[in-house]
């Protein structure tokens, strides 16, 4: 089981990545991310690569194992779900969801996950117009439209 720090961290790496395009990233543009010194990446990169969950060497690029790749969409399947439930069941405004999200993103219950996202019909997107993965960690991609394709009254 991994640390609330640690779920964290793979999850900061996850996004970076896939926001870059890139299968690795430096420690610098980590640090940036997390708001946090180089040196204090560095420790948790040590500790990241201990438990096989990143590739890590000194001064080089990061990259998540699909060990840690898996681990992180759960991670941000679980706060986009939290969010969703927030905003639709709550009433709770999007832009607020986010801190309280980045709590219960770290609860390791499969069966509330699983539970809540059915009560929530299986979403796809969170109030942000975030994809959520699946159970199985799949991204359904929406079919995107330009608004000139778009007819009078027609929403997208």
């Amino acid at each position: 089981m991994l640390t609330q720090t640690e779920e964290n961290y793979i999850k900061a790496l996850l996004k970076l990545t896939e926001e870059s395009g890139q299968l690795s990233i430096g420690t610098n543009e980590l640090a940036l991310h997390l708001g946090v010194k180089p040196a204090t990446v560095t420790d948790m990169l040590k500790r990241l690569r201990d438990k096989q969950l990143v590739s890590y060497e000194k001064y080089g690029k990061i990259s998540l194992t699909e060990t840690a790749r898996t681990l992180a969409i759960g991670v941000l399947r679980k706060h986009r779900l939290w969010e969703t439930f927030l905003c639709r069941s709550l009433g709770l405004p999007w832009h607020q969801v986010h801190d309280i999200a980045e709590q219960l993103e770290h609860v390791h219950s499969e069966a509330l996950m699983d539970r809540l996202d059915a009560f929530l019909g299986f979403p796809h997107v969170d109030p942000h117009g975030d994809l959520i993965p699946t159970k199985e960690g799949v991204f359904h991609v929406r079919p995107k439209q330009t608004l000139s394709h778009l007819g009078v009254s027609q929403s997208a």
